[in-house]
């Protein structure tokens, strides 16, 4: 009763139930990539949790401590404050290693879950007209979840991660006539500084983390503000959303998942070890230790590093060195690709329509090919990061492995995208419905000379047209309208999301969902779908028990009854009495 008087209260002075109404009855698609943005979010705030409760632990600062804790080997050394509240935090603090270790693993998957949301929406082309803000807000937000997954990296001052700065700093320097500007002012002197760890501090707890969370914000903003995209199928159209509704099937499903998250991280965070770093010992400039390999997602930095050839030269008196190009170029040339995209194939296809309904990657062959090749050239620089591990397992010579990293690094992307070119191309042309129907019929097809390009292809908008056996239906409910889709040759029957409060009213809601279905039918109230063979089965089952235990319950009550004459009838008198 309180929380409804404070509800009504609230909705007097702010009048937010029709906001609310419209808000929990907007419609989500039911497949499952589009669960790979939630799964980001998600990681995202498991990363704050657990982040909040390693700041209370973790002494953001270069200064020398004397360790004494658990952690034997350590015990009475002494070390930075960052270093030696680490491994306090590791080994001293309860729930420390837990939370630290699931913070990390959160970190990991967060950044796992943009990639594979990005490789989503770029192969489906959800990044047309009109989400090309959100994909430009997508492409920052994945780069500066490397950035502050970078920092954190670096924080606790080990002598992996100061091995990781060591490099980053040197790549900056590497930029021709600003670079060594640009480290005295990150550094505020020269490596290591004295302010380099709080500096991390700040920027990994607030200020990454603080745009990060306006860009969530932006992002999901424009998606509630913008239809959601969807794939194509029955009774999906550019002007509608087949799903289900935010409320309660949809939030059932989000909050399960969220659950799923932080179970499966929280399971990785107490079971699986990672970033040991007291086994790795303090950050010392004149050490280093092999074998030394970063996170995943700036591991094909550190492949890019090791395969590019040393060489240097000058421009203009200026030295170039060799980090500069695998290092910021090749970087610099990533990222602007990714955010010039969808306006390059704009300007390529010349398709400036508004868009909705998403793509099969095989309908843009250019596109699967150029997405195909770039993800295998990142994945053949990240294993490169590994060189000196796979020539210890191999038993190979580090360099000879080098040469072949290098040869493949520039042909297997080729092969690969010219490979998933072909097989898109062929899966458009030919009937083959996957990719193990192809025959090698259709992949000399595939081969040949393109056909005449569709009117969608030409940029033309394709009238609807109204197929035989679909129907719009209109019922009144009270005093209000309903109306459906219906699809009798596939089955399909999708219920609009809203009552309107006439009939022409729902003519126009349907027509607008659905151009091109000009049949309307108001047969009355939709009737029930019809059982299955299990709930046929239960009915028939329970009619028939209802009807024995009637019948043994009249059989009872009639035993019952010729007992009860029974006892009342006079009994005859017994002549000897």
């Amino acid at each position: 009763m309180i929380t409804d008087r404070l509800a009504r209260a609230f909705d007097d002075r702010l009048r937010l139930s029709p906001l609310a109404r419209r808000s929990l009855a907007k419609v989500f698609p039911d497949h499952w990539a589009f669960m790979l943005g939630e799964l980001a979010l998600y990681s995202f705030v498991a990363l704050i949790l657990t982040g909040v409760y390693l700041t209370f632990f973790f002494e953001a600062s270069s200064a020398d401590r004397v360790y004494h804790g658990g952690y034997a080997p350590l015990d009475g050394a002494t070390t930075s404050a960052a270093y030696a509240s680490t491994v306090r935090l590791s080994w001293d603090v309860r729930a420390g290693l837990l939370i630290r270790q699931t913070h990390h693993w959160a970190a990991l998957l967060f950044v796992a879950a943009i990639v594979l949301h990005l490789s989503r929406i770029f192969f489906t082309g959800a990044f047309r007209k009109p989400r090309e803000l959100n994909w430009l807000i997508g492409v920052t937000m994945f780069t500066l979840a490397l950035a502050n997954g970078f920092t954190g990296y670096s924080m606790p001052d080990d002598l992996l991660s100061g091995l990781g700065l060591r490099i980053l700093v040197s790549v900056v320097e590497s930029i021709p006539l600003v670079g060594t500007w640009l480290v005295a002012l990150g550094l505020g002197g020269e490596f290591p500084s004295d302010v380099l760890i709080p500096r991390l501090f700040i920027t990994h707890v607030l200020l990454v983390p603080a745009i990060l969370v306006a860009l969530v914000s932006l992002h999901l903003g424009i998606l509630v503000r913008q239809k959601h995209s969807q794939f194509p199928g029955p009774g999906r159209t550019e002007h509608n959303v087949v799903g289900s509704r935010l409320w309660p099937s949809y939030t059932l499903r989000t909050l399960a998942l969220f659950a799923w998250v932080l179970a499966v991280l929280f399971a990785l965070g107490g079971l699986v070890q990672i970033n040991p770093v007291w086994l790795y010992g303090p950050f010392e400039p004149a050490q280093s230790s092999s074998p030394a390999q970063p996170d995943w997602y700036i591991a094909w930095g550190e492949g890019a590093l090791r395969l590019f050839p040393p060489w240097e030269f000058r421009i203009g008196g200026y030295l170039v060195p060799a980090p500069f190009w695998p290092g910021v170029v090749l970087g610099a040339v990533s990222f602007l690709a990714l955010y010039a995209w969808p306006f390059v194939e704009r300007w390529r296809t010349r398709d400036r329509r508004l868009h909705h309904l998403l793509d099969r990657p095989r309908d843009h062959p250019v596109r699967l090919g150029v997405g195909v090749g770039a993800l295998t050239f990142y994945v053949v620089l990240v294993v490169a990061g590994g060189d000196d591990i796979l020539a210890r397992l191999l038993r190979v010579p580090v360099y000879d492995l080098l040469g072949v990293f290098r040869v493949l690094t520039l042909v297997l992307p080729v092969l690969t995208g010219l490979a998933a070119y072909l097989i898109a191309r062929a899966l458009r042309r030919g009937d083959a419905a996957s990719l193990g129907e192809l025959t090698r019929a259709d992949l000399r097809r595939a081969a040949g000379p393109a056909p005449a390009p569709r009117a969608d292809e030409a940029g033309l908008e394709t009238p609807a047209r109204d197929r035989p056996g679909e129907q719009i239906e209109l019922w009144p409910e009270g005093e209000l309208w309903r109306w459906r889709y219906r699809d009798e040759a596939g089955r399909v029957a999708l219920a609009g999301n809203r009552a309107v409060r006439s009939e022409e009213e729902a003519v126009e809601s349907s027509r607008l969902a659905y151009p091109g279905v000009d049949r309307v039918a108001v047969p009355g109230p939709p009737p029930p779908p019809p059982p299955g063979r299990v709930r046929t089965a239960l009915r028939r089952w329970g009619r028939a028990a209802a009807a024995g235990s009637l019948l043994v319950g009249l059989l009872v009550d009639r035993r019952r009854r010729r007992g009860e004459r029974d006892a009342e009838r006079p009994r005859p008198r017994d002549p000897t009495e």
